[in-house]
Parts: C-alpha cells; structure tokens; sequence
C-alpha cells in the first residue's frame, strides 16, 4: 500500500488500536495478541494500529515491538491494514520505521518524541527525518510534547510527500480550523483524544470525520453502532450512547492518569479477551472501578 492509497483508507471508517497482550509475568504474548487481532478484524475497522498508545508502546523494547508488528501483520493479511506505531527520540523513532516497513506495516503513526521540549523548527525537523528515513505513509500524532502549527505542518507537507495523516490528540479546535483551512486534503485528519466518541460530532463538524476508538477493544459492535450513527447524523442513538455508557465510563477513566489503558485492558478481561496486566507506570483498576465498568458493559448487552 503506498502513502496515498493509506491515505484513502484513513479518509473513513472507524479506527482503533489494539492492547498489546502480555501473560502473568508481564511478558508479550504472541498467541494471545493473535487472537485478539483474529477476533477484531472483521468488526469493520478501516485500519488497525499496532503498538500505539493504547498498545504501550511505552513500554516495549525493540525485540517485542518487532514481533509485535510481526504478529499483526501476519495475522490481518488479507483482512485490515495494519499501521505501526514509532516514537520516542529520533533515531530510535527511525530505527522503529524502518523495523514496521521491514515486517511489512501499511504505515506508521508518529507519536510524541520523548521526554524534552521542542521549538517548532526541532519538531519540524524531528518528523521530517523520521519521514525520510521510510516509504511508508505516516500520520503524525500531535499530543503531549509533540505540538506542531499550522506553520510546521505546511512546511511539512512540502518537504514529505509520504506524510499523509495528521491525528489530533490536544483538543485545540481553533488550531484543528487553522489546520484544516491551511492544509485543507493535503492531509487525512483523525481524531485521537482519549475516548474520541464524545468528540466525535465535534470534529466532524470541523472537517474530521475520523476517529480511533479505544472502546472497540472490548466493546466493537458498539463502538461500530456509535460511528455509524455520528456518521449518518443519527443524534438520538449518540445521545444514547453517550448518557448511558461513554459519559459514565469518564468518569472512572478520570479517576487516575494512565486508566485510558488500564480501563481497556480491564474491559477486555471483562467481556472474555483478556490481556493479561499493564506494564508500569500503569496500574490496575480497582476492584471497585471494574465493577463499575463491568455494569456499564452489561448494561449495553455486551
């Protein structure tokens, strides 16, 4: 798949990002993580992301996120592309693309570099060799210390024809606009805040119609029932949903930082797909916060 046939694909549909399974001891489990993949492929995803935020990315090192791409490459062949996930300083940044083009990824999404703040021409500078440096499309994902204007975006676009996606994970709508108006279809334009659903309308207001859902993890018939009818206009379905389930799941997520993960992972465990625990810094959900969690989903005839 080349840049701008990943672009397409990512010009509609549902996204979303798998949880990376790890067994007891907190190691990767390859079969598990196949199965997984095996279980949501056919729900309707346009693509998938391997290794990305929700997959802790984080927390791999360089030999399990080989296999991990490896493993959901193999196992959606055929099915859903998959786009790996690349990020932390550049050359580390680099050495992941090219580990995903070589395991046969149909793109990357480029998350936040690590730890130290950035001018815009350092972030400029930043993407721009991590682009360079593979034939796959990249979406840059603009969050945390990773904060790209239109300015840097423009410039960009002209020097990387294989940036092909930006994600938004800040929630700045006038920049989103500034963007947007700039750039125009240059770019494909995903939303990427956390539990997206409850900004979805927004931003398809704005001219992002796209989105990745973290809930298609343990609840996908939903989180497809939930795109369709933000795409078809279908206000009293989404109002539905977002009283009855998105709205009160915010209210655990927001109960510690990290639980944008540990929630997932918690609710995986829950519907029968489990992905064994999270890595540190993250922890688990309380017990009393997965029993609230398990009423949200059973409320939901999950």
């Amino acid at each position: 798949m080349n840049p701008q046939e990943l672009k397409q694909v990512l010009s509609h549909g549902l996204l979303s990002f798998p949880v990376t399974d790890f067994d007891a001891n907190g190691d990767f489990n390859q079969r598990g993580y196949a199965e997984r993949l095996e279980w949501l492929a056919p729900f309707g995803a346009s693509a998938l992301f391997a290794a990305g935020g929700t997959g802790e990315f984080f927390s791999l090192t360089h030999g399990e996120y080989s296999s991990i791409i490896k493993t959901a490459v193999d196992t959606c062949r055929g099915k859903v592309p998959i786009l790996a996930g690349a990020g932390g300083p550049t050359r580390s940044a680099i050495q992941f693309a090219q580990e995903a083009e070589r395991q046969g990824a149909a793109g990357l999404l480029l998350l936040p570099h690590y730890l130290t703040e950035a001018s815009q021409d350092g972030l400029v500078r930043h993407v721009e060799e991590v682009c360079k440096s593979t034939n796959l499309g990249v979406v840059v994902y603009n969050r945390a210390n990773c904060r790209l204007d239109a300015d840097s975006l423009e410039i960009l676009a002209d020097r990387c024809p294989n940036l092909i996606g930006f994600k938004d994970g800040i929630g700045d709508i006038e920049l989103m606009v500034s963007i947007w108006r700039r750039i125009g279809h240059r770019f494909s334009y995903l939303g990427g805040l956390p539990t997206a659903e409850v900004f979805a309308a927004a931003y398809k207001a704005i001219g992002t119609p796209v989105y990745s859902s973290a809930v298609f993890n343990f609840v996908p018939k939903l989180a497809m029932d939930f795109y369709h009818a933000t795409a078809a206009g279908d206000i009293a379905t989404t109002d539905r949903l977002l009283d009855q389930f998105f709205l009160p799941l915010l209210k655990i997520r927001n109960r510690k930082g990290g639980y944008a993960v540990s929630m997932v992972k918690a609710g995986c465990r829950l519907v029968g797909h489990s992905a064994g625990p999270v890595r540190a810094p993250l922890t688990e959900l309380t017990q009393e916060e997965e029993d609230m969690l398990h009423k949200l989903i059973l409320a939901q005839g999950a």
